[in-house]
């Protein structure tokens, strides 16, 4: 594997080689310049992971720095060094999109902490654009999102079953992404040029869901003034989404396995059968063994849809990817509604990743479009989420100190304190 590459900016060369000793001993590649119109010129040769930079430095200072890089490597943690009297030029740096900060003198066990989390931040990132890439639309990456265990190993199967016909089933709860997870199959299968066809089987009223799933000819029923085409037709050579798969019909059951099964059918009215060719992926937030128990479900539709499972575990199962869903959301509103957002306080943050998401990922996108609705700064505060994530009430204003801590130490706990707020 590679060494992580960090460049150090800073117009102090004995701040430089201190840095550079320490990330060298841990293993990394340093680049170091001690001017920002350098740095630039470096970072667009050398595509450093992470970038630490003092603030206050002659020709380009950091805070100009930190503008130009988000510009051309927005995706590229900054770092910041702060010291003595830059305590506007760090909040205005923060508020611009910087990682986190450092101060002087400095401490190397908050430095490593800061970096390991720059650098999986980065890997993160880089693993959604590839994703995106492939997909070859943003959306449809939502639902696959993510460093835990559970999303890596959905994505595995998502990767696996892709290039086969198989019958897949989707299961989660409400708001997992499960339709998100059926387009990515779709896109990575050889039938991503032909359509991807999804209906929700709950919100067709059961009279006429046989007409919009196999169609009809022109006077099969009152009202049927014309011929229309069903969804199995209209996804030949392609996908057929059937969300709360669980809903069919009883009485309907029979005519959907027959149709998996000999890849044929006939629309109402008609009489000669079309050949269909069509993948199937189906979805449920139920235990479908239950509905087949309780007689609501067949057994045989079961065991023909269900060829491969994949499971979509809920948001409060895997918090280590909410992070990475808030950035996207915020950079997607942002964006949408021409605003220039950053990320979220780390008291905002905290709301967001101890909630417990009954709602899933649904619930984290509205909560998000909202809170960028709300939010006139660069950064979303604890104060633009929904009262249920913060019931806990506002935080003081005040900051307490120990007395008789000295002017330098105050001085010094207040920039801490000011900083993580904003960050």
């Amino acid at each position: 594997m590679a060494k992580a590459r960090i460049l150090i900016v800073d117009d102090e060369e004995s701040t430089r080689e201190l840095f550079a000793e320490l990330l060298q001993r841990w293993g990394y590649d340093v680049d170091q310049t001690a001017d920002g119109h350098a740095a630039l010129k470096i970072a667009a040769e050398m595509h450093p992971d992470v970038i630490i930079s003092d603030l206050v430095m002659p020709k380009l200072d950091g805070l100009a720095l930190v503008r130009a890089l988000r510009e051309e490597q927005p995706d590229t943690p900054v770092v910041i060094i702060t010291g003595k009297g830059t305590i506007d030029a760090a909040v205005e740096a923060v508020r611009e999109g910087v990682f986190d900060f450092v101060e002087k003198p400095l401490d190397p066990a908050r430095l490593k902490v800061i970096l390991q989390r720059a650098l999986e931040k980065k890997a993160t990132l880089h693993e959604m654009q590839v994703l995106r890439r492939r997909l070859g639309q943003v959306d449809a990456g939502v639902g696959l999102v993510g460093n835990s265990p559970p999303m890596r190993r959905a994505m595995e199967l998502v990767e696996k079953v892709a290039p086969s016909k198989a019958s897949v089933v989707i299961t989660g709860q409400s708001g997992t992404g499960k339709e998100m997870v059926a387009r990515a199959i779709h896109q990575l299968s050889p039938r991503r040029e032909k359509p991807f066809i999804a209906i929700n089987c709950s919100a067709i009223p059961s009279s006429l869901i046989e007409s919009e799933m196999f169609g009809h000819e022109r006077g099969a029923f009152t009202g049927a003034d014309q011929r229309r085409l069903g969804a199995w037709e209209l996804a030949d050579g392609g996908t057929l989404f059937l969300d709360e798969v669980g809903e069919i019909p009883i009485e309907l059951q029979a005519k959907f396995l027959r149709v998996l099964e000999e890849e044929r059918l006939r629309r109402l009215g008609g009489k000669s059968e079309i050949m269909v060719d069509v993948r199937v992926i189906s979805a449920t937030n139920r235990d479908l063994k239950d509905e087949i128990k309780g007689s609501r479900f067949r057994e045989d539709l079961y065991f023909r849809l269900n060829v491969f499972h994949i499971n979509l575990a809920p948001l409060k199962e895997r918090r280590e990817d909410i992070s990475v869903l808030v950035q996207h959301f915020i950079d997607r509103f942002s964006r949408e509604g021409g605003k220039k957002l950053h990320g979220v306080s780390p008291q905002a943050m905290k709301l967001l990743t101890d909630y417990a998401w009954p709602g899933n990922i649904r619930e984290l996108r509205n909560t998000l479009e909202r809170a960028v609705i709300l939010c006139s700064s660069g950064i979303i505060e604890a104060e633009h989420l929904p009262s249920e994530l913060a019931s806990g009430g506002g935080e003081s204003a005040y900051l307490k100190l120990p007395y008789g801590l000295p002017l330098r130490e105050i001085e010094k706990e207040y920039i801490l304190a000011t900083l993580s707020r904003l960050q």
